[in-house]
């Protein structure tokens, strides 16, 4: 079982910046994939961003070249820094886990985290 909190979120003006991170209870360095939801008002939740247990980073279209993904494995966290924001980056924030045990991969979430862009 994996716990996760995030922290990071808030009130920001468009074209402004803010850095989420995704502390989890145990090691990262072999959960499978880590990545950042979010959940804006009346919409599904969408991937964001992850990043597998080999490093490799996976963007939605729409953050391509403002966000980054990063991970601290040392400190068991996942960070992401939204650069040049939007107000349509508005929206709650989830990390999410994917580790996997006897071929059987599992889901956890964190308790998510608002983002608001607005002016």
């Amino acid at each position: 079982q994996v716990q996760l909190v995030e922290s990071g979120g808030g009130l920001v003006q468009p074209g402004g910046s803010l850095r989420l991170s995704c502390a989890a209870s145990r090691s990262i360095f072999s959960i499978n994939i880590m990545g950042w939801y979010r959940q804006a008002p009346g919409k599904g939740r969408e991937l964001v961003a992850n990043i597998t247990s080999g490093g490799t980073k996976n963007y939605a279209d729409s953050v391509k070249g403002r966000f980054t993904i990063s991970r601290d494995i040392s400190k068991n966290t996942v960070y992401l820094q939204m650069n040049s924001l939007k107000p349509e980056d508005t929206a709650v924030y989830y990390c999410n886990a994917k580790p996997v045990l006897l071929a059987i991969e599992y889901d956890y979430w964190g308790q998510g985290t608002q983002v608001t862009v607005s002016s």
